[in-house]
């Protein structure tokens, strides 16, 4: 049966605590035993022999620490003696670092008016990051528009494809959907009256002014805007975006402008399309439940929507873009170095971009309101 090593010596007569052995990390399960058992002597001043120590680590280091810290608490001093120059110096920079060290205090309860500080200041700074954000690509855009030699069109004819060409049957079939609800709710109340006609109206305008940009643009938003954020966050996080800055390219050049130009040409196109399948869907709807045939439908469409109201919807189509393109790559920039912090800013880009675009929507009904448009 082995010996079990002794690492702490007590000598009553002079009241010295002698330390010997090897104190590294593979005997500091028994140093740690002996220093919890060890009984400390009654006069007040205790000194510690280190001359038997034959090898000294950072965690003997540690032990040591805790050892003369005990010592202290119970009002003694210590005197250290023998220790050799290379093993006080590695326990002179363990005590510094531990003694600096902030003692843990409980978390203090945060008032209600404070919590609403705040969060109203994290939100300041995230809109102010916001506009830095927007004014740092506004001027890389106007570099471009000065040298349309550097914007990248590949770049933004591969975000075309992948922003509009793949989104157009979840905005066809959501679009037309939308029609045919609109047309059998509105139907049922003007067949009561014998208006059965005024569905082309009710449809048209509905789904050209409002619902078919706003609707294209929260599906945009949901599939776009998100994937914008997950694509530049992973970047992020595997370290792709400081290579690219290491090597003199410009993350805003490369990642930002082709997004926010490529969905600027395809949002305005899916909103078109978006008017043919809504339109189309209240035709469906007419045609079945009010015996409103389909060239009925088409022979007053002109009367019933003007250019004016067709306008007004597409030109909603570039600022609903920008907005889900801004914020869809700011968020992704601000992603940490966590998978988990990808999944935490998506969220928020999406519902930062649907929130942003309900507003945008209801200054535009205020403004046109106001034109009298």
């Amino acid at each position: 049966m082995p010996v079990k090593k002794v690492f702490l010596i007590i000598d009553n007569k002079s009241d010295c605590i002698h330390l010997q052995g090897d104190w590294t990390t593979h005997n500091l399960a028994d140093i740690t035993q002996q220093h919890e058992q060890l009984v400390l002597p009654k006069k007040d001043t205790i000194c510690i022999d280190t001359n038997a120590i034959t090898a000294f680590d950072t965690s003997g280091a540690l032990v040591l620490f805790g050892l003369i810290r005990n010592i202290k608490k119970s009002h003694k001093t210590v005197t250290l003696l023998h220790f050799k120059e290379e093993y006080h110096s590695l326990y002179k920079l363990i005590s510094q670092r531990l003694e600096n060290q902030p003692t843990h205090q409980p978390p203090r309860k945060i008032s209600f008016l404070e919590n609403i500080g705040r969060k109203t200041w994290v939100h300041l700074e995230q809109a102010y990051m916001l506009l830095s954000f927007i004014g740092e690509m506004a001027v890389y855009f106007y570099y471009s528009v000065l040298s349309p030699r550097k914007i990248r069109w590949k770049l933004i004819m591969g975000h075309v494809e992948d922003t509009g060409v793949n989104a157009i049957p979840i905005v066809g079939l959501l679009s037309f959907l939308l029609g045919i609800v609109i047309g059998y709710q509105g139907g049922t109340q003007l067949r009561d009256y014998g208006a059965n006609i005024f569905v082309v109206e009710l449809v048209s305008l509905t789904m050209l002014r409002e619902l078919a940009p706003m609707m294209t643009a929260v599906i945009v938003a949901g599939r776009t805007g998100s994937a914008f954020t997950a694509q530049i966050g992973t970047m992020k996080v595997t370290e792709e975006i400081n290579a690219m800055r290491t090597i003199g390219m410009s993350p805003m050049e490369i990642l930002v402008l082709p997004r926010i130009i490529g969905l600027m040409i395809t949002l305005p196109l899916l909103i078109v399309f978006a008017d043919v399948m809504g339109v189309f869907g209240g035709m469906v709807m007419a045609a079945s439940m009010l015996d409103v045939s389909f060239y009925s439908f088409v022979q007053r469409l002109p009367e019933a929507v003007s250019l004016t109201s067709f306008l007004l919807g597409i030109g909603k189509a570039p600022v609903f873009a920008l907005i889900i393109a801004v914020v869809g790559c700011f968020q992704g920039f601000q992603v940490q170095d966590s998978g988990e912090s990808v999944g935490r800013q998506t969220t928020k880009s999406v519902v930062q971009a649907i929130f942003i675009l309900i507003l945008a929507d209801a200054i535009f009904s205020i403004v046109f309101s106001w034109m009298g448009i």
